[in-house]
Order: structure tokens, then C-alpha cells, then sequence
């Protein structure tokens, strides 16, 4: 999905060192969503956890939209025409609807709940997305993943990965990224990631074995869920610091809970994003950006989409001011 706020803002992103020291008790940093229309008085809008003033990054995850239910016969439903993306990752995972991903490696495909599609964006890549006419309610995340230096203009790549569902505890898992409770997702990333739906039974409890250097964010969809003593409500984020070797997590609803559990080791270079592009300064998000509007081989072309392509918003008047996550301790 594209960013198609009239005014993004421009952020330098990046993450202090610390020692990871493990704790007993891990603390729960809730980060509460900030409501973003997209396109005109009827398009859909979605909830955004990251990036905010309180944190940027957990992992190299840097961007986290949760839409829906989206009565898609109210708002026109998602309808995104191509745009291009630097220096990322983007996840599409959906709870329901469907979504038509075209882009200019070539590819063609759909999304559906419970299926995973991933597109590698590193030195440029156009794609569309739109929901189909075979869809009543949207309601899913998007997803994005900063690349570190070393990969960040690396060729455009698209995987789709449906994974099986486990059940432990009253939880369904499906993991999309990386390993949890001996599953391995076989899609390739360029840092350590964890990617999963968890739903929880009413009133079930589980307790996940987790990676001590990752840094984790529970990204609550449905129902109320409480993660080491904190309770998050629905399209609230909560963070947990590195360190931690289990993570609990109790549904405390007497309906079913959905969350997105996500991770990874933390992202210590500092970024630079704004609209649909990350890089490392300034200088990275004008080139992107002309690029773009000179329609250069850069980004390629997006066959088969039934209309003209997304421009650039105006770049700031202004340099890029830096922005990071607070210590941690």
C-alpha cells in the first residue's frame, strides 16, 4: 500500500545502542494508533502505530497501517494506483477481502486472507493495489520493512507464502516471517524478523518462547489482550523491549482476539522516510523523488493497471530534522 497523505512527513529514524541485558519482568510500552485518510471524503482510512514521535522502529519493521472492517461499498474500497517505493520491504497480510497486487517486476497476484505477499523495493519499484469486486469488507495490515546499507538497493523480488496454521493453547499461529513455536516461514529477508497472526480463544492463554536479542510489538486487531500484565485494546501496539525469552499473551475478552505479533533485532542505522521512500539523507529522497516524476527506467512500468499512475507529492521546505527511538534502559 502506498502512503498517500497530501503532506508526509520526513523523518530521520534510527536506534540507540544498549546492552540487552535481560529482564525478569519485561515492560509494555502502549503506542496508541493516530487515524490517516486515504484519498478523498470516501476512501478508507487506516490506524498507524509506526512511526510516531514514541517510537520509530521495532526491528527493521518502520511502518504499520491497520485497516478495516471496511465496508468497501461505503468507501470504494482500496484503489491505489501505481507508486514507487525505495529501500523497503512491504508486507500485505489481510483478515478478509481480496487485493490485486501488480507490479513492474512483472508481477501478478492476489491477496487473501491468511496468504502473505511480500515485494522487495530496494533501489526502485512501482506497484498497484486494489481491492476486487469479489470483496464486501477489507480489513487487514500493511507492513513495511527498512533494508540496512548493505541491501538497500537490492533488485526487486515478490514472494507469496501461505503459511500453515498450528494450534497451541486455544491459538491459531500462522507465521509469516522468520520462526516462532518450530514453525520456519522459507521467505527470505534481509535483517531477523518475526512475523505472526496469533487468535486467541476467549479467555485462552499462551505463553511463546521468543528470541532474547529481538526487540518484539503486539499489534492488537480484535478483542483485548493482555501481554506481561498489560492489557491492549484494540489497534493499540505494545512494545516490549530486547532481552525477554517468553512472551504471555491472554485473551481477557470473552470473544475471540486477533493480533499481529511482530519482531526483530534492533535496527541501529538510521533511516530517512518519507512518502513512499526510505533512504539515508535528504539528498536520497530528492533523487527518488525526480526520478519518478521523469518516469525513469528507475522504477519500471506497471503493466495491466487500468489508469495513470500516483505523482509525487511536493518535498518539504525544509531539510530533514532527525527523529529516533527514546533510550532504552
Amino acid at each position: 500500500m502506498s502512503n498517500v497523505e497530501a503532506q508526509p512527513v520526513e523523518m530521520r529514524c534510527g536506534e540507540p545502542a544498549d546492552d540487552r541485558r535481560p529482564t525478569a519482568a519485561p515492560e509494555v510500552d502502549v503506542l496508541s494508533a493516530r487515524n490517516v485518510p486515504l484519498g478523498g471524503p470516501r476512501a478508507m482510512s487506516v490506524r498507524r502505530t509506526l512511526p510516531q514521535r514514541a517510537r520509530t522502529l521495532i526491528g527493521a519493521w518502520c511502518f504499520a497501517d491497520h485497516y478495516g472492517p471496511d465496508d468497501v461499498a461505503r468507501t470504494g474500497g482500496m484503489e491505489v494506483a501505481p507508486h514507487p517505493h525505495t529501500g523497503l520491504q512491504t508486507v500485505s497480510w489481510l483478515f478478509s477481502g481480496e487485493v490485486e497486487h501488480r507490479d513492474s517486476l512483472g508481477s501478478h497476484a492476489f491477496i487473501r486472507p491468511g496468504e502473505m505477499n511480500l515485494m522487495t523495493g530496494g533501489y526502485g519499484i512501482a506497484h498497484s493495489e486494489v481491492s476486487t469486486p469479489r470483496t464486501t469488507i477489507l480489513h487487514g495490515v500493511q507492513l513495511w520493512v527498512a533494508l540496512p546499507e548493505e541491501h538497500r538497493n537490492a533488485e526487486r523480488d515478490f514472494q507469496h507464502h501461505v503459511p500453515e496454521p498450528m494450534r497451541i493453547d486455544g491459538a491459531e499461529i500462522r507465521v509469516f516471517l522468520g520462526s516462532l513455536a518450530g514453525d520456519v516461514s522459507p521467505v527470505r529477508t534481509f535483517t531477523p524478523l518475526l512475523g505472526t497472526e496469533i487468535t486467541l480463544e476467549p479467555r485462552a492463554a499462551i505463553t511463546l518462547t521468543v528470541d532474547t536479542a529481538f526487540e518484539h510489538g503486539v499489534l492488537v486487531d480484535s478483542g483485548d489482550v493482555r501481554v506481561a500484565g498489560t492489557v491492549l485494546r484494540p489497534a493499540e501496539l505494545g512494545y516490549v523491549r530486547p532481552g525477554v525469552d517468553a512472551l504471555v499473551l491472554e485473551n481477557v475478552s470473552d470473544g475471540p482476539a486477533r493480533t499481529i505479533l511482530l519482531g526483530g533485532t534492533p535496527f541501529e542505522e538510521e533511516i530517512v522516510m518519507w512518502w513512499n521512500f526510505i533512504g539515508r539523507t535528504h539528498e536520497d529522497i530528492v533523487r527518488a523523488r525526480e526520478d519518478w516524476e521523469a518516469s525513469s527506467d528507475r522504477f519500471g512500468v506497471v503493466a495491466g493497471y487500468p489508469g495513470d499512475r500516483l505523482p509525487a507529492p511536493a518535498l518539504p521546505n525544509a531539510t530533514i530534522k532527525p527523529r529516533g527511538n527514546p533510550p532504552r534502559h
